[in-house]
């Protein structure tokens, strides 16, 4: 599943759907190459995850 189909109608009310968003963010950036902390790595993810959050309504 791509990470565009898991922003389905309602992705916000499921705790599974939530988690796997943020898996499939994790996963991308972590493709990139390596030029963050760990500490900044997790702020950064948790950034693009509040974005999408607010952004995709549904």
């Amino acid at each position: 599943m791509s990470s565009r189909e898991k922003l389905v109608i309602d992705w916000k009310k499921r705790q599974q759907t939530r988690a796997s968003v943020e898996v499939a963010i994790k996963d991308m950036l972590d493709r990139l190459p390596q030029s963050y902390s760990d500490e900044m790595y997790e702020l950064k993810c948790d950034e693009v995850y509040q974005h999408i959050y607010d952004s995709y309504a549904g």
